[in-house]
């Protein structure tokens, strides 16, 4: 089997359910949607169409879950988009206050799918946001005092730096906020729960099945290697991987690296040591770190967003001294597990959900800025709704607003992204 055959090696990987071959597409087909991109994002949009009543077909380049749906933190985490005031004057005050409330809405849409088709993914409850600066718990006071105004029903603790051992088994931290209706998951077996969901209501799933070119139209023909589909609708679910199939979209999406390391399992002292209630914690810096615990009681330490479209040469090495500034109790601890991959970052960080002005029976999803495992799950909600008819001005909150594109091109997009996160880096410091 070829690398390209298989998922990136990962724990996840490593601990997956079984993961099913679904065939290659050959010859022609038909649908009602053609859904490009097997990750969350993808699956879940096909899932929400075929509860509808729509015959869908999903085509996935590699395996189902390839991408970040399939490797990223597993946190489950409330909210969708940063700044969201900042689109007051596109969708007005209350629009903003309905995309506030549907950030809260996606993560009941994951816990529901989670408990409707009893997929097992180590669903856990309870999250920390850590303040790294006093201006920082200022911050999560005033998110406490908005999510309490939106009606939000999971419980909500403010931490002072006396408290933070509950939590953490770090000293690096003044403060946090506790948030129960967040959480942490095994991402992989979530997608690979989803899409054996997806099958079960007839959705036909392809793996191996590039799509190298799309014929545009009242009725779309995308091309694979091997086959075709013909359908009325078609939705583009690539997000940081959808390169140039279609470079109007992919030109709105910067794809940017995020790694991970997992160490050995850890004993039960360890693991009760460093996180003392099992929680998904992430701290506040532009230059995030995010971990948790696995099942199996490995630290899985994340963060180091890479802009400039190079990965580290050495993963673990490149991560380790970070896991070590939060635990140096850990410096004996052996990492088993090394991995990245590519998350998609629009520039105003709101997920880019719509529709191709040029053609409107063509429906995108992408840009989750590395907070996708709930807003994808949104956004398959939101783009069903709009192709049944239903609902469509949720979906046309998001449409409304503008998305630019990242000058420079492919090229030189990513080095002058990372030069504005440098800038933002400094100012954090200072």
């Amino acid at each position: 089997m070829t690398a390209s055959a298989r998922h990136t090696t990962s724990y996840y990987a490593a601990s997956s359910l079984p993961q099913p071959d679904y065939p290659v597409l050959t010859g022609e087909v038909m649908a009602d949607v053609c859904v490009v991109g097997g990750g969350f994002s993808g699956l879940n949009t096909a899932l929400e169409l075929a509860e509808r009543g729509f015959s869908v077909v999903l085509l996935e380049a590699r395996k189902i879950g390839w991408g970040a749906s399939g490797r990223n933190g597993g946190q489950l985490i409330r909210g969708v988009g940063h700044g969201l005031d900042q689109f007051a004057n596109v969708i007005g005050t209350d629009g903003v206050r309905q995309m506030k409330l549907m950030g809260l809405e996606a993560v009941e849409i994951v816990r529901q799918r989670v408990d409707r088709s009893q997929i097992a993914c180590d669903l856990t409850w309870g999250y920390c946001d850590l303040a790294n600066k006093p201006r920082d718990l200022e911050g999560l006071t005033a998110d406490a005092e908005e999510l309490r105004s939106l009606g939000y029903r999971h419980e909500l603790r403010l931490l002072e730096a006396s408290d933070m051992r509950s939590v953490i088994g770090s000293d690096r931290y003044v403060g946090g906020m506790i948030d129960m209706g967040s959480g942490h998951l095994h991402p992989l077996n979530l997608a690979l729960g989803e899409a054996a969901a997806a099958q079960q209501l007839g959705v036909k799933l392809f793996e191996h099945s590039e799509v190298l070119r799309i014929d545009y139209g009242p009725e779309v023909k995308v091309h694979t290697a091997q086959g075709s589909v013909r359908a009325k609708t078609l939705v583009l679910g690539c997000n940081a991987y959808l390169n140039d199939l279609n470079p109007h979209l992919s030109g709105k999406v910067l794809p940017a690296g995020s790694y991970i390391i997992a160490t050995e399992p850890l004993s039960e002292a360890q693991a009760a040591d460093l996180l003392p209630q099992n929680m998904a914690v992430c701290d506040q810096r532009v230059t995030v770190d995010y971990f948790r615990l696995s099942a199996d009681r490995r630290l899985l330490f994340g963060g180091a967003c890479h802009y400039s479209g190079r990965d580290p040469k050495d993963i673990g090495a490149y991560m380790r001294p970070k896991m070590l500034q939060v635990f140096p109790q850990l410096a004996d601890a052996k990492i088993d597990y090394q991995w990245g991959g590519m998350i998609g970052i629009g520039a105003n960080r709101l997920p880019q959900i719509g529709r191709l002005a040029d053609q409107p029976n063509v429906y995108f999803a992408q840009a989750y800025a590395g907070h996708g495992l709930n807003a994808t799950h949104l956004a398959g909600k939101l783009l069903a709704e709009a192709i049944s008819g239903q609902q469509a001005g949720r979906f046309d909150l998001f449409a409304k607003v503008p998305h630019i594109t990242f000058p420079g091109g492919k090229h030189l997009r990513s080095p002058l992204l990372a030069l504005g996160m440098l800038w933002h880096r400094l100012k954090e410091l200072i």
